[in-house]
């Protein structure tokens, strides 16, 4: 039996005409006005689904990243709070490859570089993208480092995924490109991984007063 398609919903409308402009002009081109416009809607459709450009673009980011990391991170938390003897180094390796592995797959595509890059200019300069999921803050990668490395004060937990998101996005969020060979070519999947897990597992000592 076929079933009948589900007609979109405006927001939904909204988002694909912000997803296929960005793609073409690049997201610094593309105004809230073409956006209604694209969609067929009026002048304030935008800010009445989403509060503001922001509110729409964090809402695309969620609509298409969430599904590629939530499920995995979701098994590796669960792992770390049932098993917290489970040890820093093995854990904080599955963590880190469960993160990194899907923007090395979003790499490969116009869309997924154009995401990477919409990401990155939402976090680097500081902002935080208001959403549901918690899988967009640091606070459930700070529990699981907690976890592993006990010893780490909060700050320095903090610190650490700081750094390592900031290199994360400064990697993998380069400027739309039209092709993967257009594109910067990011350093090999297992160099990041790598790199970022002796990072946050490095040994720590309190400052000498």
């Amino acid at each position: 039996m076929v079933m009948p398609d589900v007609p979109a919903t405006t927001r939904d409308r909204l988002l694909d005409a912000a997803e296929r402009l960005f793609l073409e002009k690049g997201a610094e081109q593309v105004s809230v006005r073409a956006i209604n416009s694209a969609a067929g809607l009026n002048p304030g459709a935008v800010h009445y689904h989403f509060g503001s450009r922001e509110g729409l673009v964090t809402a695309l980011l969620e609509r298409e990243l969430l599904p590629l990391w939530a499920e995995r991170l979701e098994t590796i938390a669960e792992r770390s709070a049932t098993d917290p003897d489970h040890g820093p180094g093995p854990e904080v390796n599955a963590l880190v490859a469960a993160i990194v592995e899907p923007f090395e797959e979003l790499s490969t595509t116009a869309k997924g570089r154009m995401l990477c890059h919409l990401l990155a200019r939402f976090v680097l300069p500081g902002l935080r993208p208001s959403s549901v999921s918690p899988w967009f803050s640091q606070v459930p990668f700070e529990v699981m480092l907690a976890r592993a490395m006990p010893e780490l004060p909060a700050r320095e937990i903090a610190d650490r995924w700081r750094l390592a998101f900031t290199l994360l996005l400064e990697i993998y969020g380069h400027p739309l490109t039209p092709t993967p060979a257009a594109a910067s070519t990011p350093p090999e999947t297992s160099t990041v991984i790598s790199f970022l897990a002796a990072g946050l597992t490095a040994p720590w000592s309190p400052k000498a007063v």
